[in-house]
């Protein structure tokens, strides 16, 4: 698979099959990961693959913080905040494709927290990463983490492999880091469900479009004065 063909079949999926990703592929797709750019090759990334046992351990912990009313305390804060115009009307658009897709009306509440729910139980992927970096870096850093990302995504897209970033498994990073060898300095980012893609079940059948590139690029030559 070329890597035009990767970036037209790389999407967010929300429903798995239960068979593992053997561990000597997630390796492999870790180690080409790697070579991702970064500012100064400062390579801040650190990242835990958590699969079998100890992903129900942690899937509990998570889910006991929640059930006990404790309020989300992300060190970033979510990627929906701050939003507005244009940004805003497109993540409530995709958020109500996503409702729809599974029968569940926007005026229902509980319906739609049993959906946000489903990012604790990894939607049921066999395996879970939870990406982290020194939280005394600033945003900048971010991209190199984005960039990494990135390659996991396209990488596991040529494997036959398919993942969902969440945000979500990073505002209760208490559990996370309590239960995982991340270092003590790093921040959690994000999480990434990821595992062979069941494309039949429903909750897939949701796909996001995206914007023309007239309403977002620009190819400039000549400037005017």
């Amino acid at each position: 698979m070329d890597v035009s063909k990767a970036v037209q079949t790389q999407r967010t999926i929300r429903a798995f099959k239960p068979e593992a990703v053997p561990e000597v592929t997630i390796r492999e797709v870790i180690e080409l990961a790697k070579l991702a750019p970064s500012n100064g090759n400062t390579q801040p990334w650190h990242i835990v693959v958590v699969s079998g046992d100890a992903k129900e351990q942690l899937k509990a912990a998570i889910r006991k913080e929640i059930e006990e009313g404790i309020k989300p305390y992300p060190v970033f804060p979510p990627g929906g905040s701050g939003l507005k115009g244009v940004y805003k009307d497109r993540q409530r658009a995709c958020g109500f494709k996503y409702y729809a897709s599974m029968d569940v009306d926007r005026a229902d509440g509980p319906g739609r927290d049993a959906l946000m729910m489903r990012n604790y139980d990894f939607f049921g992927a066999p395996h879970a990463a939870f990406l982290s970096y020194p939280g005394t870096m600033n945003r900048a850093n971010a991209i190199d983490m984005g960039i990494f990302l990135q390659n996991l995504l396209l990488l596991f897209v040529e494997r036959g492999i398919q993942g969902c970033p969440q945000g979500a498994l990073a505002i209760y990073p208490g559990p996370v880091k309590e239960l995982l060898p991340i270092p003590e300095e790093n921040a959690i980012l994000c999480g990434l469900s990821f595992g062979y893609p069941d494309y039949d079940a429903q909750i897939n059948s949701a796909k996001m479009t995206r914007e023309p590139f007239d309403n977002f690029a620009d190819i400039v030559s000549t400037l005017t004065t």
